[in-house]
């Protein structure tokens, strides 16, 4: 097949972000949809790309691109896709297509209201985010790879630092300073990976399996590229940066970050440190496990100690990446599946909870879980039916999407490659199973604080907050207590007695925009063989070295 699609999908994007600096100030009014333009042609370039995928074998790198890019030093721009990358790259382009609906289409306003006080440099920043993202998952070279890899920190660390919260400037620096140094890491092992093969392709490494390095060399490789990998995934003790960057980005941040940002750490794990470092793999397998569980249950336990919505859904995308963590240690098939498909849901999923946190925090204006005093289901019962259901879909629940990645990396635990210590890797999955059931508990908990009970705390707010804009701070009334009613009319009186009417439940824009994450949630979690019978084949491939 031709390589022109891969070359597409990155022209797309970053085209449209050069000619948006070079376009008059007549533009402005056109912002509302020159992003959402940009984004849909990428996504409907990827659907393309996915119908016309060799369905039938998806360990074969399809549609490839390799050209020449630094001669003198060997480098090739080589681009390509097979079943663990083309999931990867729909989702990244779906997301980043719906996080231009959310802003787009929110209200009638100016775009200058709408998408902050910068809008040319909001779309400008989240197109090169794209470019940078789709890059990633198509990148066949280790350079190639590390330039995409990096691309995306710097309009990551500008979304959090002018669009953010309040908190923003603090976390976009602590965000940008782990990624580098992570980074830097990474880079030395990739170097040393060249400097024993002598090459940079990563087909041509991965077929080789290891060869022309020993063993010695491998560990010392792998545990480089792994800390930058497992930086950016994040995994314990090296995550401290992400409830800062979550709590404080805004809506669109979140949503990439968790959906996509994270799931080119563990892309990498898959795509690079596994095949083509197999004996590193093998050799330092038990302590990725272990970091891996205890990341499970150290996010879970911070999970129920939280207060804020969206600082909580930031420490379970830690537990959660436990799990992929967990199913890429055991070296199986069966883990390394759970921990592909997990990937794929926990983008899906926890892009749904933090637009929903986002959505909240619009009306409330803020994501205190005391303050905003539960009700949910009864002032807005649509907001809360999904919010329901992403939570309910986040814990695991059997026939939704969060199920068959988690169960399939811990029944990985129970029988790991040969070579690997079974009763390590079973007590494993009994901590992870452990894991799983805590973190039932802290959506339990969410949900009790938010949607359930009589509403006795905020009223909500109408009128969107605009993007880039801290809120006032208010102080937490309980509704029905005097204060609150203080220069009310009189029916606040008999609101604040009985359940509220429904206020500004869910609005067409982010119906627009959850709907395809609700059915694509279900569709997976009741056909996960849509998504397996694509990973099942590459991953047999990529573990050769290990059978």
């Amino acid at each position: 097949m031709t390589g022109w699609l891969p070359v597409a999908l990155l022209a797309a994007p970053l085209f449209g972000a050069l000619l948006l600096l070079l376009a008059p100030d007549t533009l402005r009014p056109a912002l509302r949809t020159y992003g959402l333009v940009l984004s849909g042609v990428t996504l409907a370039l990827t659907l393309v790309m996915a119908a016309r995928f060799d369905h039938g074998r998806p360990t074969r790198l399809q549609f490839t691109v390799d050209q020449p890019w630094i001669p003198g030093l060997g480098l090739r721009f080589h681009l390509g896709v097979d079943g663990i990358s083309l999931p990867l790259i729909v989702l990244t382009a779906l997301l980043t297509f719906l996080c231009f609906g959310y802003l787009s289409w929110g209200r009638p306003r100016t775009p200058s209201r709408f998408l902050g006080n910068r809008p040319r440099a909001l779309v400008f920043t989240l197109l090169v985010l794209e470019v940078g993202m789709i890059g990633t998952f198509l990148a066949l070279d280790l350079l190639l790879f590390f330039v995409f890899f990096e691309i995306v920190l710097i309009p990551m660390y500008f979304l959090i630092g002018v669009w953010g919260g309040a908190g923003r400037r603090a976390a976009s620096i602590k965000f940008i300073l782990y990624t580098l140094l992570g980074s830097v890491v990474m880079l030395l092992g990739l170097l040393l990976v060249r400097a024993r093969t002598g090459t940079l392709d990563i087909a041509e490494l991965a077929a080789a399996h290891g060869a022309g390095m020993s063993r010695s060399v491998q560990i010392l490789a792998f545990v480089a590229i792994g800390v930058g990998l497992a930086v950016k995934t994040p995994m314990w003790p090296l995550h401290t940066w992400l409830p800062d960057a979550h709590t404080e980005a805004p809506t669109v941040g979140s949503v990439l970050l968790a959906g996509v940002l994270l799931k080119m750490g563990t892309y990498g794990f898959a795509r690079i440190a596994i095949p083509v470092l197999p004996e590193g793999a093998t050799a330092v397998a038990p302590w990725l496990g272990a970091f891996a569980v205890v990341g499970v249950i150290y996010g879970a336990l911070a999970c129920l100690a939280q207060r804020d919505l969206k600082r909580m859904i930031a420490y379970s995308s830690v537990g959660h990446m436990g799990f992929v963590l967990l199913g890429f240690a055991t070296l199986t098939p069966v883990g390394i599946n759970g921990a592909l498909f997990a990937n794929v849901a926990h983008g899906l999923i926890t892009g749904l909870l933090f637009f929903l946190a986002g959505a909240i925090k619009d009306r409330y204006h803020t994501a205190d879980m005391p303050s905003l005093g539960g009700g949910l289901l009864a002032t807005m019962p649509r907001l809360g039916s999904v919010l329901t259901f992403a939570a309910i879909a986040s814990l695991g629940l059997p026939g939704l999407a969060g199920f068959w990645g988690e169960m399939l990396a811990l029944f990985g635990a129970f029988q790991p490659a040969s070579g690997l210590p079974r009763p390590l890797f079973v007590a494993y999955m009994v901590i992870g199973g452990l894991g799983a059931v805590l973190t039932a508990a802290y959506f339990v908990l969410m949900l009790s604080r938010v949607t359930h009970g009589r509403p006795s705390g905020l009223p909500p707010q109408r009128g969107a907050q605009p993007l880039g804009e801290t809120p006032d701070e208010r102080p937490v009334v309980p509704l029905g207590s005097d204060a609150s009613l203080a220069g009310q009319p009189p029916t606040a009186a008999l609101e604040a007695e009985n359940v509220p009417r429904v206020i500004d439940d869910i609005r067409p824009y982010e119906l627009a925009a959850w709907t395809p994450l609700v059915v694509l949630i279900l569709l997976f979690g009741l056909w996960p063989g849509l998504l397996l019978s694509l990973t099942t084949p590459a991953v047999q491939t990529l573990l050769g070295a290990l059978s």
